[in-house]
């Protein structure tokens, strides 16, 4: 009557087995079918050989064989769960999910946000949510990647500047607090505002840190790019353009860096931004300081 019960409750029952043993007992005891549920080993030293037949029935399917995972590279299959890895020349984030293959260099990083009326606001929480998709994959520090937020619209304000958050969890909830400003699409205002402001020291921009500029817009700019675009990259800034909808994919190769294969990005739909997120990498090297190679090997010459 109790194995009934226990079957009516949902609750599998497994019946083992030890040495001397009454089989009709175990059988008794165990869920159908029986031959699942019930098993014998002559004496403790071996039962370690019902281990694999266990670990099949008590845990879940292989997470990273169905792809149910959010590993960016390496996928590593535990029982009923998963663990993150990287490739080779890559380094795991403190998110357990994300790769960079510089995750130690310093970087300064600026996002362009378009905030015009044909964004709709509905689309514009999709796009805060992307945004925090490209944070959670920098090395946010003091030391490390600072971030800056820029929305444009008929105007351009700054959100806030660099260096003003200096953990995920702070710059996620400020990325969330944007406000949308509708209005027109000054793609070209933003860019200088870009140069002018956003990476200067009064705006928390760290002299001989690497500089990204990241730039989304919905469509066409109402002003002049090209000079902008063109003087950010002369500037040394790595320059990526990601448009959806409506966006011209011309002004988006101008803003781009090279190769623009890796720096420009476009999507029909704002609901496939996230695929743009996970092929968008930030990878900023710290140079090899060329006093320290030259004292190195003058160090390597005295001791020949």
């Amino acid at each position: 009557m109790w194995r009934q019960r226990a079957r009516e409750s949902g609750i599998e029952m497994f019946a083992i087995g030890v040495g001397r043993v009454d089989m009709t007992t175990l059988k008794q005891m165990a869920s159908e079918p029986l031959d699942d549920h019930v098993d014998y080993v002559e004496s403790y030293s071996v039962i370690e050989k019902l281990t694999k037949k266990f670990q099949e029935a008590f845990c879940v399917s292989d997470l990273c064989a169905t792809g149910d995972h959010d590993c960016a590279q390496v996928c590593i299959s535990a029982p009923g769960s998963y663990k993150c890895a990287c490739k080779d020349g890559f380094t795991l984030l403190e998110d357990g999910r994300s790769c960079s293959a510089c995750s130690a260099a310093a970087t300064d990083v600026v996002f362009l946000i378009d905030g015009s009326k044909s964004v709709r606001p509905e689309n514009f929480e999709l796009v805060k949510k992307w945004i925090n998709l490209i944070v959670d994959k920098l090395d946010v520090a003091e030391t490390r990647a600072h971030v800056g937020l820029v929305q444009y619209s008929s105007a351009v304000k700054q959100e806030f500047p660099l260096g003003r958050f200096n953990s995920k969890k702070d710059l996620k909830d400020a990325v969330k607090k944007m406000a949308y400003m509708e209005r027109g699409t000054m793609t070209g205002q933003a860019l200088r505002y870009l140069l002018d402001s956003s990476f200067t020291a009064s705006q928390g921009a760290r002299p001989g840190v690497p500089k990204v500029g990241i730039v989304f817009t919905d469509g066409r700019s109402q002003d002049y790019i090209g000079d902008a675009a063109k003087k950010a990259k002369e500037n040394g800034f790595k320059m990526y353009a990601v448009g959806v909808g409506n966006a011209v994919e011309d002004e988006l190769r101008e803003i781009a860096s090279e190769p623009t294969a890796e720096h420009y990005f476009y999507t029909a739909d704002f609901k496939s931004m996230n695929q743009i997120a996970k092929k968008l990498h930030v990878n900023i090297c710290e140079e090899e300081n060329p006093c320290e190679c030259e004292s190195i090997m003058k160090f390597q010459k005295k001791k020949k």
